[in-house]
């Protein structure tokens, strides 16, 4: 009943900056929490980011500076910006929310994800 849906991933130079946006669609009431994870080719899938429906934000370590979370409640969306990008974030953005559905429980929802390659 939902989808959630990643774009604007691509090829860039180290260094250089992408913005990548997920927009969920469907029976929504309410969308708690909303995160980016990526996953490299034979590396485990990690948390990126996230955000709480009032705004509060944490990273992982290894981005903390560069990307920024954000979301908008009236749109059901967040972004993510990446900034001075490194080879080592190239890897799949995965969006993922917990949602409540109209008639049914919370769920925890996956977009298709996004490919980011980082290389000169």
């Amino acid at each position: 009943q939902v989808q959630l849906v990643e774009s604007g991933g691509g090829l860039v130079q180290p260094g250089g900056s992408l913005r990548l946006s997920c927009a969920a669609s469907g029976s929504i009431t309410i969308i708690f929490n909303m995160n980016w994870y990526r996953q490299a080719p034979g590396k485990q899938r990690e948390l990126v980011a996230s955000i709480t429906r009032g705004g509060l934000t944490n990273y992982a370590d290894s981005v903390k500076g560069r990307f920024t979370i954000s979301r908008d409640n009236a749109k059901n969306t967040v972004s993510l910006q990446l900034s001075n990008l490194r080879p080592e974030d190239t890897a799949v953005y995965y969006c993922n929310a917990l949602i409540r559905v109209y008639h049914l429980n919370d769920n925890n929802y996956w977009g298709q994800g996004t490919q980011v390659t980082v290389s000169s």
